[in-house]
């Protein structure tokens, strides 16, 4: 078995003109650095939101608040305008017929259904905790995951 290191850095920590963590050029130098630095693995938190509000992880975004100190985060503004600027690429890009995305969405279908499943009805509670989510989406019950599947 192979041993290697690594460092881990979240990419919210990354420097970037759109707030915090981008990958942007700031992603590519870490990377560089990494390989300088005889590191193997560059270790990431979670990219996506993981708890109600405040997570860690080109018009629309000039116009975007991001927050005006570089030296604090405010996580709230982050994911008020973040989120929505996401939305909009994605329903602009094609990438439902990007073979690539099509892979990964099918090798990574053991977690990402659920995922996609389980934002979607966060969404649909107004962002809520789970725990404030209906009863029958709550405790998984089989006719309301069939519901909110659809």
């Amino acid at each position: 078995m192979d041993r290697g290191a690594g460092i881990l850095l979240p990419i919210t920590s990354l420097p970037s003109k759109y707030g915090i963590g981008c990958f942007s050029k700031s992603a590519y130098d870490f990377v560089d650095w990494l390989k300088e630095a005889g590191q193997s693995y560059w270790q990431i938190l979670p990219l996506g939101p993981t708890s109600y509000g405040d997570s860690p992880y080109q018009e629309e975004c000039c116009e975007a608040d991001f927050g005006e100190k570089p030296g604090t985060i405010d996580y709230g503004k982050m994911y008020e305008s973040r989120y929505p600027l996401l939305r909009k690429a994605y329903e602009r890009s094609d990438v439902s017929h990007n073979p690539e995305y099509l892979g990964f969405v099918e090798e990574n279908r053991w977690w990402l259904s659920d995922y996609a499943l389980f934002m979607a009805v966060k969404d649909r509670f107004g962002g809520v905790p789970w725990t404030e989510w209906a009863e029958d989406i709550r405790f998984r019950w089989g006719n309301a995951m069939d519901y909110y599947r659809r």
